[in-house]
């Protein structure tokens, strides 16, 4: 039989046969999910893993409730963010000691923006510009701008791809997400954080939407500052702590707008003077979250003997499957993706750009397929390579085409 008469693979087979092929399907067992859910939504909050809700009951009744007080010590918790930060180090390309998690993503950004000033003009009083990605999540440009005014700076929106380019004599930092929320497009972090440095500045980059998606590389690209939530591809539950990166050689120049007693080089001396920590500890501000802290310990559990290599080979090849089964299912010109085509240019989602969006979400929705909606127009699916399969990518785009024809 000629290739030409070969009977053309359906989508539905296509994803069966890919599904069996697939190294990291046994992984799917590591969370609480069900079979009568497309669940495409772990860029805005990952599944629940297995093993949390046994933790958390040991921890309220043993740790919290028995040991009370003395699990700080004999628990482990004093050490926890350093602890935790070092396996979210393992994860997005950092030796241990530099990162710390705690605190939310938002001030987490505010400590870094205004740590990367400080350390600029130590070397060049000179720099008063921060350079902001201008189609940012919003609350990293609410606090990029106001960091700017309260260290005395202007703020400028540039697109991510040109900060590069318009990083100069008067910068000081750089603020970029890794990948634009919106349409999940992958800006270059060795090629912006080279010409950043290039031109005498300091680049933040904002992890939350690849920490747990691809490699990161933060050492191997020389990143200065990094910060990241824990809640999306790693899984650590709603309002999960945040995490600091400050690489290692600026740790003894990073004066924190927020020095709090947790980061005190002695915190039990109770001194009225501040004196900052050594190492990634300077990074922490007040009392660590213990209870989400430990959640998020164990949510990383999951990732024990994963490669993340095999992680971003199948997040290409599902979003890949999943954009070839749009277009094989929904009518041309009825959709349109904004998530680039070039590997080296996407996340872990694709986005697709429809009228009526928010309503076409909501049957989606209704109909067990749980992606989100982004005004004014944009359909977000985000696919997290240890638990999404072929299968549900495939349900999805059927579905979707099947809401689409009874909406037009």
């Amino acid at each position: 039989m000629s290739d030409a008469t070969k009977p053309t693979e359906s989508p539905a087979a296509k994803a069966a046969r890919l599904d069996t092929a697939d190294e990291l399907a046994k992984l799917r067992d590591r969370f609480v999910l069900d079979d009568a859910t497309v669940y495409l939504d772990g860029n805005s909050l990952g599944a629940l893993p297995a093993g949390v809700q046994d933790r958390m009951a040991d921890v309220v009744g043993r740790e919290w409730g028995r040991l009370r007080i003395r699990s700080w010590t004999e628990s482990g918790w004093w050490t926890a963010p350093e602890r935790i930060g070092d396996r979210i180090g393992a994860l997005t390309g950092a030796a241990p000691g530099q990162i710390v998690a705690g605190d939310s993503t938002s001030v987490n950004v505010f400590k870094a923006v205004v740590g990367a000033v400080r350390m600029a003009r130590q070397t060049d009083p000179a720099r008063d510009e921060v350079l902001v990605d201008a189609t940012t999540f919003p609350t990293d440009g609410y606090i990029a701008e106001s960091a700017a005014r309260m260290t005395g700076c202007t703020i400028r929106a540039v697109d991510a791809a040109d900060i590069a380019a318009a990083a100069g004599p008067r910068t000081a930092v750089a603020l970029v997400n890794h990948v634009d929320y919106r349409t999940g497009r992958l800006h270059d972090l060795p090629g912006t954080t080279a010409a950043v440095h290039a031109a005498g500045a300091l680049v933040v980059w904002d992890l939350c939407h690849t920490a747990g998606a691809l490699p990161v590389g933060l050492d191997e690209h020389g990143v200065d500052l990094a910060v990241g939530c824990t809640y999306k591809y790693l899984n650590g539950g709603p309002g999960a702590p945040a995490y600091l990166y400050v690489r290692r050689d600026l740790q003894p120049r990073f004066d924190s707008p927020l020095p709090g007693w947790n980061s005190h080089r002695d915190p039990f001396a109770m001194e009225a003077a501040y004196r900052p920590a050594d190492g990634s500890v300077r990074g922490r501000v007040g009392t660590p979250e213990i209870l989400s802290l430990l959640a998020l310990d164990t949510a990383l559990d999951v990732w024990d003997g994963v490669s993340l290599d095999a992680v971003r080979a199948k997040s290409l090849a599902l979003t890949d499957f999943f954009l070839e089964c749009v277009a094989a299912y929904v009518p041309e010109g009825v959709v349109r993706s904004v998530t680039p085509a070039a590997h080296a240019e996407r996340g872990s989602q694709v986005a697709l750009r429809c009228s009526d969006a928010g309503a076409v979400m909501g049957e989606l929705i209704a109909r067990g397929v749980v992606g989100d909606f982004r005004e004014p127009d944009i359909l977000r699916f985000g696919f997290t390579p240890l638990y999404t399969r072929f299968a549900d990518a495939e349900r999805a785009a059927r579905v979707l085409a099947q809401v689409l024809e009874g909406t037009r």
